[in-house]
């Protein structure tokens, strides 16, 4: 699973929902105004992968999460709030979505985006972390939580 960027693991959770809930017929609770949320939702899923993004060029550190060692360690920011805000927006970003389509079977992307990203993606970050930062690394994890 890590070979895929979790970026595509959630396009295909949400093509996965969306042919799901095709085949349902898109079946939508009753009652709720979904929409208006899901779109307010998804602007709002930008912000912390966005801001992580340029945090990360202004340290000159790597992106990519399965790169060999990263130059910096990063704890400004959104990573004052939380230790994941890139996978924070793709789950976000995922609930805005199902929200604005309204279908139930949507609501599994969010939930399997969590999946991957809590129990695959981030313990093979903070063991890499955790081996080329040390003690500042469980500094950090000590005080921020992993998702907020």
């Amino acid at each position: 699973m890590l070979k895929l960027p979790p970026p595509i693991w959630t396009l295909i959770y949400l093509l996965l929902g969306a042919a799901l809930s095709w085949s349902l017929g898109w079946p939508r609770p009753s009652g709720l105004p979904l929409p208006p949320l899901g779109m307010a939702l998804v602007v709002i899923a930008f912000v912390p992968p966005v801001w992580a993004l340029v945090l990360f060029r202004r340290e000159g550190t790597e992106i990519e999460p399965t790169s060999p060692a990263n130059r910096t360690l990063v704890t400004s920011g959104p990573y004052r709030f939380t230790r994941n805000p890139m996978y924070l927006g793709l789950v976000l970003l995922a609930l805005g979505i199902a929200l604005w389509v309204g279908a139930w079977p949507m609501f599994l992307a969010p939930i399997a985006v969590f999946a991957t990203t809590n129990w695959v993606h981030i313990p093979f970050e903070e063991a890499k972390m955790r081996r080329q930062f040390g003690a500042s690394y469980d500094d950090y994890t000590a005080r921020v939580r992993r998702w907020v």
